[in-house]
């Protein structure tokens, strides 16, 4: 189950393209390729870019003139659709961080 706690992360098996301020993610072991507009295509770009995904939440309700209870409905639901097309991974907060001595 997705949380916002966790991170995304681009699995090895995804190529992302940009064209102009929309993308296109392949999935090479599907084969099956998939379209983002504008806005899920910046939300891809923040979420695989933040430490977690409340903190691209964050950026994106800083970003955009939107009620904070749709934008995480509508994250939430992209987030959703691309875990389950294999277009990312969703990781705990804590996996691949070290900790300091």
């Amino acid at each position: 189950m997705l949380t916002f706690t966790d991170r995304g992360a681009v699995p090895a098996h995804v190529l992302v393209r940009f064209l102009d301020r929309e993308s296109v993610l392949l999935n090479l072991e599907t084969e099956r390729y998939f379209g983002l507009d504008e806005t899920a295509t910046r939300m891809w770009q923040v979420v695989t870019g933040s430490q977690d995904i409340e903190a691209a939440y964050q950026e994106l309700l800083a970003e955009y003139d939107v009620e904070p209870e749709l934008l995480r409905t509508n994250l939430t639901d992209l987030l959703g659709q691309l875990v389950e097309n294999g277009l990312l991974q969703v990781l705990a907060a804590d996996v691949g961080k070290t900790a300091a001595l």
